[in-house]
């Protein structure tokens, strides 16, 4: 199997790396620390790709952010801010599309792929009863239905192909240490 990991200095991204090297899986990692890679760019995220050769039989972008610069998660709608949430699309949302955008001519055509990106169970908008978080639990929300729609239009040309959002929860990394400990 050939694995590509988008996020891969992160510690989620480090991780499945890691276990799917172990498994005999031939992995490549990019991330925006070693490589340049930056989601929030589609020229990034297109020159990035450009020189990879297909077939990959998963494609997993394990990026993303709960805070982006000095925005922490909002815990009231008067502490909504702009800029804030465009950050959080561009990152959460506008990145993991696009990376699909451009790394769908990487999956197999005639047999199973998967292309995934990391969401949050946050951004289910049934199970919100706390409110607060607007910017990532919106984002999460727009990825949810982004990757959703685009199952749809590529099960036509890849008809084995899944494509998936996926809920880690809660996962022991430096970012979850430090946001813990507030």
């Amino acid at each position: 199997m050939r694995a590509l990991i988008l996020g891969s200095s992160g510690g989620i991204g480090r991780a499945l790396c890691a276990a799917l090297e172990a498994g005999g899986a031939s992995v490549t990692g990019l991330s925006r620390r070693d490589h340049g890679l930056d989601l929030t760019d589609e020229g990034s995220i297109r020159a990035t790709l450009a020189p990879l050769a297909a077939p990959y039989d998963l494609i997993l972008v394990a990026t993303g952010a709960l805070e982006i610069g000095a925005h922490c998660p909002e815990k009231s709608l008067r502490t909504l801010d702009s800029a804030a949430l465009a950050a959080q699309f561009a990152l959460n949302a506008t990145g993991p599309i696009l990376v699909l955008k451009h790394a769908l001519r990487l999956l197999p055509r005639d047999r199973p792929a998967r292309f995934a990106a990391l969401s949050a169970r946050v951004g289910s908008i049934g199970d919100n009863r706390l409110g607060g978080w607007y910017s990532y639990r919106a984002a999460k929300a727009a990825l949810n239905q982004l990757l959703h729609s685009a199952a749809i239009e590529v099960a036509r040309s890849h008809p084995q192909a899944i494509i998936a959002c996926l809920h880690p929860g809660t996962v022991a990394t430096d970012f979850t240490a430090a946001y813990a400990a507030r």
